[in-house]
């Protein structure tokens, strides 16, 4: 096998002259191409024992053809991707899935999912989940299920690991609050023609972290596939009770903020898994975490969704796993039995009256709301006047994230919404210490 960079031999120009009539003096820039058929070369069996018909390929055009060879006739083929908004070169060892993978886990708004909530705020206990652990998780239980489906396990990881780069600092909790600011703030304005019906939804605005915010080479933007833009977009089925899930696959390029807005199907079965598994994920840990917050334990749980799901978040995520890949297999949707699918809504219901509405929980969003709203009328106050007499490290911070905003004529609300989303939950403890003294 050659070394990266090292000029294509003959052989690799025969085998790849039969894809597409493809020229190596003249690259393909297309991210999209017809899946490579390698049954010409042996049969499966052949193929994968000896390997000889592909050892002196590209190692792209290599996984491409081991795609379409051993995935589900549903799954999606990196080769078959509806492609970039901005085409590139493709890269002659990583899919465009694996490239996209990369992006992700580089980008600075994953590095900070490790400081950023997932239901607890500022817990004593360092073994309460936080953001990047959910995401890990999701990924992991998404992959355990894509795999035994025969799907795109790199697709879905990929979709996995960026689903949550939107998600704002404290939660859910800080995601309700924010939304509540900015639809206060643009009901009054008559300055602007605004659209008020749209505050913060955190699949939306994970959707703007990679087409926009997120910094990549020398600019910003991730300049994803569409199947992961897709599948970040919708991944967001959680309040919905959903058991059968079915892609939708005539979505346009245009649809994905629709999609996001309307809770819509991903276009594809590796979006549907990863939607499906964001439920799993938290439903037991939810209450693992709860336990050691003393707002609720396993052994509070009914018996019949003990009976159903397991006494343990090891019980429940193993026995819904298992229910999903027993109940999709060989079928062109992603589907859970009525029975786990009652048993977890039925388990999610209960968290929400013993967890999320708990007694500490609202003294919780007492206090994230008098961050937020703190920091969001400093901010933009600073942004409409422009003021750069403020001297300290809040005000020099925020006119140097806005001087560097990659919309330049973005009005002070977006900037500001931008800004507070992306803080971690430090980070915006300390921006309210250091503005208001406290």
């Amino acid at each position: 096998m050659k070394a990266i960079g090292e000029v294509m031999s003959m052989s690799d120009q025969a085998f790849l002259s039969n894809i597409n009539g493809y020229s190596p003096n003249e690259p393909n820039t297309q991210e999209t191409t017809d899946p490579v058929d390698l049954r010409q070369y042996g049969t499966q069996d052949e193929l994968s024992t000896s390997g000889a018909a592909l050892l002196d390929v590209l190692p792209r055009v290599r996984k491409e053809a081991l795609e379409n060879l051993q995935l589900s006739p549903y799954a999606s083929r990196a080769a078959q991707s509806r492609g970039r908004v901005l085409p590139e070169p493709e890269c002659p060892v990583r899919t465009v899935f694996e490239r996209d993978v990369g992006r992700i886990l580089y980008s600075l708004p994953f590095r900070r999912l490790r400081h950023k909530t997932q239901v607890f705020f500022n817990p004593q206990n360092d073994h309460i989940c936080t953001r990047m652990e959910h995401v890990l998780y999701v990924s992991y239980l998404a992959e355990t299920i894509g795999s035994s489906l025969g799907l795109n396990t790199t697709l879905i990881r990929a979709i996995a690991l960026g689903h949550d780069l939107g998600h704002p600092p404290f939660g859910h909790t800080g995601e309700e609050v924010l939304d509540r600011l900015i639809r206060k703030w643009r009901n009054g304005d008559t300055e602007r023609q605004v659209d008020s019906d749209v505050g913060f939804q955190h699949e939306l605005h994970s959707l703007r972290v990679i087409d926009v915010l997120s910094e990549h080479r020398d600019g910003f933007g991730l300049n994803l596939t569409f199947e992961v833009r897709d599948g970040i977009a919708s991944h967001c089925g959680e309040k919905w009770g959903e058991r059968c899930l079915i892609p939708d696959r005539h979505k346009g390029l245009d649809d994905l903020m629709k999609s996001a807005l309307e809770h819509a199907m991903p276009s594809t079965l590796e979006g549907c898994v990863v939607r499906i598994c964001d439920r799993i994920a938290y439903a037991g840990r939810d209450v693992e975490d709860a336990s050691r917050s003393g707002l609720l334990t396993f052994s509070d749980l009914p018996s019949d969704i003990v009976s159903t799901l397991g006494r343990n978040n090891q019980e429940i995520t193993n026995t819904l796993v298992r229910d999903v890949i027993t109940e999709s297999d060989g079928r062109d949707c992603i589907v859970m039995s009525e029975e786990a699918g009652e048993a977890l809504q039925a388990l999610i219901e209960i968290s929400v009256q013993r967890i999320y509405r708990a007694p500490k929980a609202k003294r919780y969003e007492r206090q994230v709301s008098n961050v937020l709203e703190g920091l969001f009328e400093y901010y933009i106050d600073l942004a409409i006047s422009g003021n750069r007499d403020d001297t300290g490290a809040a005000a020099k911070a925020f006119f140097n994230y806005r001087d560097r905003h990659p919309e330049k004529n973005a009005d002070p609300v977006t900037v500001v919404t931008d800004y507070i989303a992306g803080m971690t939950d430090p980070y915006a403890n300390r921006m309210f210490a250091a503005i208001y003294g406290v």
